[in-house]
């Protein structure tokens, strides 16, 4: 098929929304298809309100068009609900085609842990958004109960992968460091519930891969955690191999790939028992979700990086998408009759 995957999320981003686009790609490529990323790469783009390295499109409408005109794709994924995503909304309902979306990121938690805005507010803008998607795909069974709570129709899973070959056990260094070592990835915002993490008294030390808007504001406040700043998807391997736990205090995440990561390379997680870990960590196995999150850190110690690293290849990127090309649906143009003129003589 010709698939065309519309989105605001892509490189030189790094978050969980690209990784899981590029290894879609990359899968759908191997598997025959052929792959029309619509980004605003080469478009005049702007920063995104509070998160500075997202740069957003300005009237990104005419590119989208032209794209998917000269593409003519069989089905069309709108996976971010930014400008992009509407412009590919707006095509595909003036041209009568159908489409679906992706709910990567819970919009109503963040703005509302940001600005205060009221979740039902987001919610209905969303649900205006999504309306017309004959598939709304979300990562986990909870995130899509949530959603249909909430009034979303066409809800579907939508599961996550990761590349076993690249996040794996490696070499550790045991001399060096000062253990336990308890690692946090991702970004560095208020959603994050990062400070969860932070304020705890834990032995050994803490170590921060990821940048954003609270960085700065962090480092001055916790001068004993060691922020290392962003890293390239190949360096990483290397830093979840010298941690002991792999801490994940978000309590908004649909998902949290980074947890997937960090299993495939052996290292426990330490969570909340909230949506996203609760899909994604075995209790007892692979990690431990406790309301407690310091006695998770604890407990995670106690846990077989053999059985760990066993439990993440179960997750794969194929079967991943897999499910994706099951929810896919065709364009389908919808044309109208034309009615036989009449005279009036």
């Amino acid at each position: 098929m010709r698939i065309a995957i519309v989105t605001d999320a892509w490189t030189p981003q790094v978050n969980g929304v690209v990784n899981t686009l590029r290894a879609t790609r990359k899968q759908l490529r191997l598997m025959g298809h052929a792959v029309r990323m619509v980004t605003p790469e080469g478009l005049r783009t702007y920063s995104c309100p509070t998160y500075p390295e997202i740069r957003l499109s300005y009237k990104p409408y005419s590119k989208v068009a032209a794209v998917l005109d000269s593409f003519m794709p069989d089905c069309i994924h709108i996976a971010t609900e930014g400008p992009m995503g509407l412009a590919a909304r707006r095509y595909c309902l003036s041209n009568g085609l159908d489409f679906t979306t992706a709910y990567h990121t819970r919009f109503p938690e963040y703005l509302r842990a940001r600005f205060h805005l009221p979740l039902a507010v987001t919610y209905r803008w969303l649900q205006w958004f999504h309306g017309p998607s004959k598939a709304v795909m979300v990562p986990t069974p909870r995130m899509q109960h949530t959603l249909e709570k909430s009034g979303f129709r066409n809800v579907v899973q939508w599961s996550r992968g990761v590349d076993t070959e690249h996040f794996r056990p490696g070499p550790r260094e045991e001399s060096s460091l000062t253990r336990p070592v308890y690692l946090y990835v991702g970004r560095l915002a208020v959603e994050k519930n990062i400070e969860a993490f932070l304020q705890m008294e834990l032995p050994g030390s803490k170590w921060v891969i990821g940048d954003g808007p609270m960085r700065d504001e962090l480092e001055r406040r916790y001068p004993g955690v060691r922020f290392l700043g962003n890293k390239a998807h190949d360096a990483l391997p290397g830093y979840y191999n010298c941690a002991d736990v792999f801490v994940f205090p978000s309590r908004t995440d649909t998902f949290g790939l980074v947890m997937i990561e960090a299993m495939a390379c052996g290292v426990p997680v330490a969570a909340y028992p909230v949506e996203g870990p609760i899909d994604v960590v075995a209790d007892g196995r692979s990690g431990i979700l406790n309301d407690d999150l310091m006695r998770a850190c604890f407990n995670a110690l106690t846990l077989k990086r053999s059985a760990v690293r066993e439990y993440a290849l179960s997750y794969s990127w194929e079967a991943a998408t897999q499910q994706f090309l099951r929810n896919l649906h065709p364009v389908r143009r919808v044309t109208h009759a034309i009615l036989p003129q009449t005279s009036t003589i």
